[in-house]
């Protein structure tokens, strides 16, 4: 055997994984199934969103499914720190203090990817708790810390359901977005919390002007 056999008998390397194209990969991931749901989804799609080659999509996930399920995982690095939440000492404070247009942006994204994720849960149950993980508690979890913050301060009453009422703003916000195809504002979200939650919690929301 010659030196030139030896040589083409070595195996090939294939080129090493680029961690730094996950991210994007993710994203396009999310963003073609926000547009076309988990059944009009592909590979290909994912990959020329992503500039990538479909090849190089499947040596990172084995499935459509299990890309789309690391790309909603993902979403959860984006959770907020408990410990920078605005605290304006009172129930009503706090919450309109998070109407921000990044959080509605990021709100209105993360509604319209559970939406596309509908016929993937329904063929896996399983997979809803981990969707629920990554969509959902988040946001849930600041505003289960608010009314927490007022039951401490004596604003609301120590045996109010607060697992429900943490709930009742992001139901409201997902039927507008999803079911009557409206976008979200600041009034609109604002007139929630002084019509519907704080109602609710029996809280009386400020006077009109």
């Amino acid at each position: 055997m010659t030196q030139i056999d030896l040589v083409e008998d070595r195996p090939k390397l294939g080129r090493k994984r680029d961690p730094s194209r996950d991210q994007d990969i993710l994203d396009a991931a999310l963003d073609v199934l926000v547009e076309s749901g988990y059944d009009g989804m592909t590979v290909d799609m994912v990959a020329a969103r992503a500039k990538a080659g479909k090849a190089t999509l499947y040596r990172r996930w084995p499935s459509k499914s299990a890309l789309v399920l690391d790309a909603v995982a993902c979403l959860k690095a984006g959770e907020l720190d408990p410990d920078t939440l605005p605290d304006t000492g009172t129930l009503r404070g706090d919450l309109v203090a998070m109407i921000r247009p990044p959080a509605i942006r990021d709100g209105e994204r993360k509604l319209r990817i559970m939406s596309g994720m509908v016929s993937l849960l329904a063929d896996n149950p399983e997979l809803a708790d981990a969707a629920h993980a990554a969509l959902v508690e988040p946001r849930a979890a600041v505003n289960r810390i608010f009314f927490e913050r007022a039951i401490a301060r004596g604003e609301v009453a120590p045996d109010i359901d607060v697992e429900k009422l943490i709930l009742i703003g992001p139901a409201l916000v997902s039927y507008n977005v999803l079911m009557l195809q409206r976008p979200v504002t600041r009034e609109f979200l604002i007139s929630n919390i002084d019509k519907v939650i704080l109602p609710a919690a029996g809280v009386r929301p400020p006077p009109t002007a």
